[in-house]
């Protein structure tokens, strides 16, 4: 009887508690394991993996990492092709169609380049190291050549938006309404901000998060400016602090620096998540049936059969109950 039960236990361990475990263990502070991620400059929660993030070396090589929070290690390696050689890539971001943004936008010398480009192709569906093939977008600035870390592409309509960097006060560009790849897009600023070395905004497309080296700010998002002045949000203290993203559901912050070794910490925002307040997160893309995630059918379909198999041992166990009384 013992044998029974220890065997019917494991079972239902096993398909029950599996993926919920392994789901619970996304999204937490994570250490960067790669040693080829030396800079990491810009964070995006995946929308079609659960718990992955991309990131990317400020570097000349055309390269994305997306890593597992759960684990650190690095699951891809996305050589981009179609692209020129990238001269300062800064930042990073998912958009509501599912294609991943980077931002060649960095200009150390503030204005020795009269343009920066964007690079856009679509999210892998599988994890693997492999090529993608990107569009490349010529960017200007409407008032001219200057610095920036932070792009970011509202979840909603798709636009981009560009927060420059400066010691007084930077500027928010909004990108035309579509990019295109057939002639220059010209950047118009919307607003001051602070000095800021990334942005992201919330998967409902509500709040922008900008950060800057000692600290970080969340502001309501409306009519395309900042709507308001913005919210500490207590980013933690990082010795090279680059990057930040939302999770794929908006209940917290990631927050991501340079280094070898460097560490994303985890902040909650202390807002309802978007199934709470009564909106939604953002449609992500249907992975492929050989790429499934948990929190899939799959995962439904092993909750299912956990339920069978619990009602299967109880069943045996009450029925060896009763034959043990009977004896």
């Amino acid at each position: 009887m013992r044998s029974l039960l220890g065997v019917s236990g494991a079972a239902v361990l096993v398909l029950l508690s599996g993926p919920a475990a392994y789901a619970a263990e996304a999204d937490q502070d994570f250490t960067i394991k790669d040693p080829r991620i030396t800079e990491s400059s810009g964070l995006a929660a995946s929308r079609a993996h659960p718990g992955v993030y991309w990131t990317h070396n400020d570097q000349d090589a055309p390269l994305i990492y997306g890593i597992d929070s759960r684990t650190g290690e690095t699951v891809a390696t996305l050589t981009m092709k179609g692209v020129g050689t990238p001269r300062d890539m800064e930042a990073i971001s998912v958009g509501p169609d599912g294609d991943i943004y980077v931002g060649d936008i960095g200009d150390n010398r503030d204005g020795t380049w009269d343009h920066v480009w964007i690079y856009r192709f679509p999210e892998p569906r599988q994890l693997k190291d492999q090529t993608v093939t990107a569009k490349q977008y010529d960017v200007k600035y409407a008032d001219g050549p200057r610095n920036a870390e932070a792009l970011m592409v509202h979840p909603k309509t798709g636009r981009v938006y560009i927060a420059s960097k400066n010691e007084n006060t930077g500027g928010l560009y909004a990108g035309p309404e579509r990019l295109s790849t057939a002639g220059t897009n010209v950047f118009r600023r919307v607003d001051d901000v602070p000095w800021v070395t990334d942005g992201a905004f919330s998967p409902d497309g509500g709040r922008l998060v900008l950060r800057g080296y000692f600290s970080a700010k969340e502001y309501a998002w409306k009519d395309g400016r900042l709507g308001d002045d913005g919210e500490s949000v207590g980013a933690p203290f990082q010795g090279q602090a680059e990057s930040v993203t939302y999770t794929r559901d908006g209940s917290a912050l990631m927050f991501g620096s340079e280094g070898e070794g460097s560490r994303v910490v985890r902040v909650e925002t202390d807002r309802p998540k978007p199934s709470e307040s009564g909106g939604a997160p953002a449609p992500a893309p249907t992975p492929s049936a050989d790429a499934q995630a948990p929190g899939t059918e799959t995962d439904r379909g092993n909750f299912t059969v956990g339920v069978f198999v619990l009602a299967a041992a109880t069943a045996l166990v009450i029925g060896g109950k009763r034959l043990l009384r009977r004896g």
